[in-house]
């Protein structure tokens, strides 16, 4: 019999929301060296047909901020101290566990950073994927099979038919990646979080993916948040950035006014340091020091002690991530930034 997702999915969106919400969430990790405050006032929103690519160097906040939106955050350590994720209106923090289950798949899905460790080693890439639709779906292990294919071929790994019968080891990393993909997408989502999903790829591959996912995202309609540290992996897929730094979103903008002028100095580091055909043989530019450490967060600005614009009010006040026509900055002179020539 088929699982009756009505009640979560079929929800209304309401007046003026987005399909999914995340407004000051905040997470923290409680461990025995003392509490690492991961997340701090994170908001943001997705809505259908579009995509948001979440940048940030590691340790930034950006998977703990998916892992939390999927319910799949370790607790302990980690614990949501504050703020809300409302999918069509309904907050999933404080939905029953059962129907928090139903949300996970068929409204939103992940495809994981490491495919390998993701699929399980011991059982074919078919019965995996043909799993979904007999638990979810009630359907026959011949009709999970059948479905299987199709969206092995679907996401264009060749020989599909045959291919079902192997086991992840037998894949390339592009592959399993496709498969990751494939599985994500079986009981249709409306929302899909990408991962990291070109970690440990090559060139070629990594656009290949990039591409796939583009355009499962347009055939689809869905809203699509990429998580990554690359701004070359997203200036061609992402529709809005949101910046990520010690657990907070210091800049938010379209992709194109993003790209011509940031206006935090976090961004413009991050940007500066990309390689580029104009400076061939020159050494690449670095951020200064290390992301600080999240149980003894600098005060005021959290970038300050690696910013080469910084200043006494910096040390001292945070700013709040405020907009400034179309976007938003969290930095004291931010105004000033976008106002430069």
């Amino acid at each position: 019999m088929k699982v009756n997702t009505a009640p979560v999915l079929g929800a209304d969106k309401k007046a003026g929301g987005h399909l999914l919400e995340v407004e000051n969430l905040h997470v923290e990790f409680r461990t025995r060296d003392g509490i690492a405050k991961v997340i701090n006032g994170v908001s943001y929103h997705v809505d259908a047909g579009e995509t948001l690519a979440v940048l940030g160097e590691s340790g930034s906040g950006k998977s703990v901020t998916a892992q939390t939106i999927m319910g799949i955050l370790d607790t302990p350590p980690g614990f949501v101290t504050g703020g809300s994720i409302r999918f069509r209106g309904k907050d999933l923090l404080t939905m029953p566990k059962d129907e928090r289950r139903l949300v996970r798949g068929e409204g939103i899905a992940m495809v994981f950073q490491d495919a390998l460790s993701a699929l399980n080693p011991v059982f074919t890439v078919g019965f995996q994927i043909s799993e979904l639709f007999r638990k979810r779906r009630g359907m026959s292990r011949a009709d999970g099979m059948k479905r299987a294919v199709e969206l092995l071929d679907q996401v264009k790994i060749p020989a599909a038919k045959t291919r079902i019968k192997d086991y992840p080891h037998q894949f390339s990393g592009g592959m399993r990646q496709r498969v990751m993909i494939a599985m994500s997408l079986a009981l249709d989502p409306e929302i899909l979080i990408a991962d990291e999903p070109t970690t440990a790829l090559d060139v070629t591959v990594q656009a290949q993916i990039m591409d796939l996912l583009a355009e499962i995202r347009r055939e689809r309609n869905m809203g699509m948040i990429l998580i990554t540290h690359d701004l070359g992996v997203v200036a061609d897929v992402a529709d809005r950035i949101a910046v990520m730094y010690a657990g907070r979103i210091v800049e938010q903008a379209d992709v194109h006014s993003l790209y011509a002028k940031p206006c935090h100095p976090y961004t413009m580091a991050l940007l500066d340091s990309l390689p580029r055909l104009d400076l061939k043989g020159q050494e690449l530019n670095t951020i200064k020091g290390l992301p600080p450490n999240l149980m003894r967060i600098p005060s005021g600005c959290a970038f300050h002690p690696r910013c080469s614009m910084v200043r006494d009010i910096c040390r001292s006040e945070r700013p709040a991530l405020l907009p400034i026509g179309n976007r938003a900055s969290a930095c004291h002179f931010a105004e000033e930034l976008v106002g430069r020539e």
